[in-house]
């Protein structure tokens, strides 16, 4: 484990959108799936998905062949449940990639398709996966459509009814909890253990600050995940998990819990026993449900002295961000391998640049020649600065078109190697083209910070200092 002073790996830093003063927060809540405790991706959503597979099979869908594809999909991409698309879109909503069902639309059907369409996450036609969770779902969608496109599904079907269809499918799994038990029963098949984890939180806690669990699943899941995950790190009692943290929240039902002013209700035991909630909040009690804002009471605090994280871009930053004005954290656990292959291209990286700098400075030399051509054609005044004939300019044209061809013969090939930075299909999670992704839009909107994990703070510490880089404009210098 790396020593305080050291600096983390890129991969490992806690990049910083808004500033970022540790030393004000005074109590730091977190999510628990995919947060406090990471699952093995691949494991996890091929056990969600065969289950729904279930479900599916029951309601007489012909699903029994089908096989999970965790590449195939990836957290930020968008349905499109009207044309039964997954689309992946610029920070200004243009989609920049698409496939309709499992299968990649060629550019030129993609440009027909939405060129004069604009992604906008508050109309119902367009789905934002948010999550992890959502790649198994994904998944079986696009598979359904598939099927559709092939009349093996029954009539009366639609693209936004495959959706619903299997959004019910995957609520049942959960709902009736065979998938959970699976998880509980064998814990060591889905998650990675994280070694640094509790030295970060311990940190956190040492230095005074409050630390609570506000997670959308159920005690009787909750338990044994969070023991599994930390009680080894903590002399092995069972549930010594619960001395690291001031309070305890199941079921929060996120982002409600942000909005809304839902009682407390006390957990009193594994079996699920309860009763109304006893006076005020304390620390030794398991709650359900409740809200956000009687959190912050509890703990006598302004929003911004608290520091919410969790993975779900919607129900865990956004909400908490805009409603309560807490400080947010998204833990963004692909971006560790993105990272990573992101500083491996590096050196290829600044030679693309310095080749899209030559062929730009060559375009638009042959467009002012064009101009020329032009007003010699036409009988216009040309610059005195330009005395080049008409003949010369066709020459010094041609020049610039075989420079330009041998340019491209070297730039191609690295731009697709980029393309598939993090990701083989879709590439890059941060980035869509040549500009932020449809994700990283709303990551720099709603989250103070992102990282790839929560351990990740024990190079922060709790006296970091994450100070926002300046924004840049075009008109900025190149530097």
């Amino acid at each position: 484990m790396a020593t305080r002073t050291d600096q983390p790996p890129p991969e490992r830093a806690v990049f910083c959108n808004r500033t970022l003063n540790m030393r004000s927060i005074k109590a730091v809540g977190f999510d628990m799936d995919y947060t406090l405790v990471h699952y093995d991706v691949k494991a996890w959503e091929a056990r969600a998905y065969w289950h729904v597979q279930q479900r599916l099979v029951e309601r007489g869908l012909p699903v029994q062949e089908l096989q999970f594809h965790p590449d195939l999909f990836a957290r930020g991409l968008i349905l499109d449940v009207q044309l039964g698309n997954v689309v992946k879109a610029n920070r200004f909503g243009y989609v920049t990639q698409a496939a309709h069902g499992t299968r990649l639309l060629p550019h030129d059907e993609q440009r027909k398709t939405y060129s004069q369409v604009w992604v906008d996450l508050s109309d119902d036609r367009w789905v934002f996966l948010n999550t992890l969770f959502s790649l198994s779902e994904s998944c079986l969608y696009g598979q359904l459509v598939d099927l559709l496109d092939q009349k093996r599904l029954a009539p009366g079907l639609d693209y936004r009814t495959l959706y619903t269809l299997v959004g019910d499918c995957m609520n049942a799994a959960h709902l009736e909890g065979q998938l959970k038990a699976e998880i509980i029963n064998t814990p060591e098949r889905f998650v990675d253990l994280d070694p640094d984890l509790v030295p970060a939180l311990r940190d956190l806690k040492h230095a005074g600050k409050k630390l609570f669990v506000a997670t959308n699943s159920e005690w009787h899941y909750t338990q044994p995940m969070m023991s599994f995950v930390f009680d080894r790190w903590l002399g092995g009692k069972p549930g010594a998990w619960r001395d690291l943290f001031d309070l305890v929240i199941v079921q929060a039902k996120k982002p409600a819990f942000f909005e809304k002013t839902a009682p407390f209700v006390e957990v009193l035991d594994d079996q699920g026993h309860e009763r109304p909630l006893q006076g005020s909040l304390r620390r030794s009690v398991i709650y359900r449900g409740g809200n956000a804002e009687a959190v912050q009471r509890h703990f006598a605090l302004d929003g911004s002295e608290i520091l919410y994280v969790g993975d779900h871009v919607y129900a865990d930053v956004h909400v908490s961000s805009q409603i309560r004005r807490w400080r947010t954290a998204l833990v963004l656990r692909e971006l560790e391998d993105e990272v990573k292959a992101e500083h491996a291209f590096t050196a290829e990286q600044r030679e693309l640049e310095s080749l899209l700098r030559d062929k730009e400075r060559l375009d638009s030399e042959q467009a002012m020649l064009r101009v020329l051509l032009q007003r010699h054609e036409h009988g216009d005044p040309t610059p005195t600065a330009s005395s080049l004939s008409p003949s010369q300019a066709q020459e010094r044209l041609r020049s610039l078109r075989t420079a330009s061809e041998a340019l491209d013969a070297r730039i191609v090939p690295l731009t697709q190697k980029a393309a598939q930075l993090g990701h083989p299909v879709w590439g890059p999670s941060m980035r869509a083209g040549g500009d932020k992704s449809r994700l990283a839009r709303q990551i720099e909107r709603h989250a103070d910070v992102y990282t790839s994990r929560v351990s990740n703070f024990v190079h922060l510490t709790p006296f970091g200092y994450l100070r926002a880089h300046r924004g840049t404009l075009p008109h900025d210098p190149l530097r």
